[in-house]
């Protein structure tokens, strides 16, 4: 028997019921990344996360159209909702 099936895993929403209450990594469309612990989802991939810490990945170009550095933009939420739609991947962090 292997590992998914011994942890009780038959469709793909049941990986992410295993990650309720625990911090989750979530990558989302207009390059934002976000963690944060993982509270509430539904089929919609409709997600309620806590202390959350949004990473913005930012590539800004000169007058004269050459790009600049990437860098990134952080900001820490207490709550969030994110829409489902917007959701590409959820997975659990490294602790």
């Amino acid at each position: 028997m292997d590992e998914a099936t011994s942890a009780g895993i038959s469709e793909p929403l049941d990986l992410v019921k295993l990650s309720l209450g625990e911090r989750v990594f979530i990558k989302l469309r207009g390059d934002r990344t976000i963690t944060g612990v993982l509270h509430a989802y539904d089929a919609h991939m409709n997600v309620v996360l806590s202390q959350v810490e949004e990473s913005i990945h930012l590539v800004d170009v000169t007058d004269q159209g050459e790009p600049l550095p990437p860098r990134v933009e952080r900001r820490n939420v207490e709550m969030l909702f994110v829409r489902g739609d917007g959701v590409i991947l959820i997975s659990p962090t490294q602790q």
